[in-house]
């Protein structure tokens, strides 16, 4: 049985912060956004763990592995850095959007995202060692973007393309199976899900095909950490690529670390 452990990262006030004394350039503000995800996702990621860059001022990430004080060092780490802080909730269950709904209302019970006085909260629950569980995580690649898309349409039609794909499937599989799906540049998605089978996979492909006209392929894998079955997932999408297969789990030699 899956287990995800998940991470809400939330800038601390950073509304009322981006217009005092005055409205802050929005250049300098995207700069600040860019590398505070950046800083975060190294963090996170040197301990086998994801980010998600969601609304900026929010991210979320896979922490499987990560401890409470892995998540205290996190917000020593950006308060010594940045002119902000960040609070942290947690959440831990088999289906990701629960996880991350009792992640989020951890914060939201701490006080508003916009509370000056609301400051580097932490809170929630986390996996413990005698409890270890795996993670199942999927990466979705359009079929033949670069030339159905990239290299036909201009940029911008070319977004709009890549994105309702990716909100046809996003919307599919946190309403039927409470997963948690997100883009990752290019044409690729990662979604962090309970366990699910092929047939749940080709149903999600066969969805976005009539929904939204976008063709997708899936690579599948499992593991203690989500760079373990990440990186399993990534091996099997190569599967799908070189046997042209839709959907694809990784075998057991694919799970070891790189």
């Amino acid at each position: 049985m899956t287990a995800t452990q998940l991470t809400q990262v939330q800038i601390d006030n950073y509304g009322p912060w981006t217009v005092t004394p005055e409205p802050r350039r929005e250049m300098d503000l995207q700069t600040l956004q860019s590398r505070l995800f950046a800083d975060v996702a190294q963090f996170v990621g040197s301990r086998d763990g994801y980010v998600f860059f969601t609304r900026a001022d929010n991210m979320v990430a896979v922490t499987n592995g990560l401890d409470r004080e892995d998540h205290a060092l996190l917000q020593e780490s950006v308060r010594n850095r940045y002119p902000v802080t960040v609070s942290l909730g947690t959440g831990v269950d088999p289906v990701p959007a629960t996880a991350l709904e009792t992640a989020s209302r951890g914060l939201q019970n701490a006080g508003s995202a916009q509370d000056g006085e609301r400051t580097e909260v932490l809170t929630g629950e986390f996996l413990t060692e005698s409890s270890p569980a795996d993670l199942q995580i999927s990466h979705f690649d359009v079929n033949d973007a670069t030339t159905k898309y990239t290299d036909r349409l201009n940029e911008f039609d070319t977004f709009v393309e890549i994105e309702q794909g990716y909100a046809s499937l996003m919307r599919h599989l946190r309403e039927d199976h409470g997963g948690l799906s997100f883009f990752v540049g290019g044409d690729n998605i990662i979604a962090v899900t309970p366990s699910l089978d092929e047939a749940d996979y080709r149903a999600a492909i066969d969805h976005v095909e009539r929904d939204a006209g976008v063709s997708l392929k899936v690579g599948v894998g499992e593991a203690v950490s989500a760079h373990e079955a990440g990186m399993a997932a990534k091996h099997a999408l190569e599967t799908c690529r070189y046997d042209g297969t839709a959907v694809e789990f990784a075998s057991d030699a694919h799970t070891a670390t790189e």
